[in-house]
């Protein structure tokens, strides 16, 4: 429904009720009886109604009172019935549970990307571990015993040189692996000291050494891409005096 048939309609609405709603006349006897009962100079209340109304009078109006109170009411409703409706409102509100949604499920993609970001690494790393345990199993308990009686199918030293090659190879392997998510090993010995990738453990006068020149990697550093993982552990040498 259009605003201007809203209006018109509101309009001849409230020029009934205002029809209806008017006071009947009070007789001329008694506005003259109620004139004469006032004193000169009292202000008088134009909606004061005189008080020789009779009970018939005075219940007509507040049957009419009652009238226009219902018809306030059913305006009000009519006005809220009317209203136009505005698709603005539903598009905003959907856009309100859109954007909810997409938080809620933001926060637990995220919470999932946390908890699972080494999924990949960790899975890598398995084949590592199950190359270790085929190494340990090169020496069997017999060989570890201290039992001299015991026979054993190769000598010890046998058994030592297949487990060294086992390490060896799980080291190799593992490397491989760090390689593969770009984690490199670097031995500073013999370079300059850099204490942004260095972390000296101790000093010693060298003879031989330039001041301030690696001469000894205790733990091999670590860079992952162009950033240091783990400082090299190092011994540095120290000027001599003369």
């Amino acid at each position: 429904m259009s605003s201007a048939l809203f209006k018109a309609s509101v309009a001849v609405l409230s020029s009934r009720s205002l029809a209806r709603a008017a006071p009947l006349s009070v007789p001329a006897s008694s506005r003259r009886r109620y004139a004469a009962d006032s004193t000169p100079g009292e202000d008088k209340n134009e909606d004061e109604k005189p008080d020789d109304v009779s009970p018939d009078m005075a219940e007509k109006l507040r049957t009419k009172e009652a009238e226009v109170t219902d018809l306030t009411v059913s305006l009000a409703s009519f006005a809220v019935l009317l209203r136009p409706y505005n698709p603005g409102q539903g598009r905003l509100r959907y856009l309100q549970a859109d954007f909810i949604n997409l938080q809620r499920n933001s926060a637990r993609e995220k919470e999932q990307t946390r908890d699972f970001a080494i999924t990949k690494f960790a899975g890598d790393l398995l084949e590592t571990v199950d190359v270790l345990a085929i190494a340990l199993k090169t020496t069997p308990s017999s060989a570890l015993s201290k039992d001299p009686s015991e026979p054993l199918a190769k000598t010890h030293a046998e058994y030592l040189q297949d487990l060294h090659q086992g390490v060896e190879m799980t080291q190799r392997l593992l490397l491989q692996t760090l390689f593969k998510y770009h984690v490199k090993p670097f031995d500073p010995t013999g370079g300059q000291f850099d204490p942004n990738f260095h972390e000296a453990v101790y000093q010693a006068p060298i003879p031989d050494k330039e001041p301030g020149t690696v001469v000894d990697c205790q733990k091999t550093g670590y860079t992952i891409k162009d950033r240091v993982l783990r400082a090299a552990r190092v011994g540095v040498a120290q000027g001599t005096s003369s």
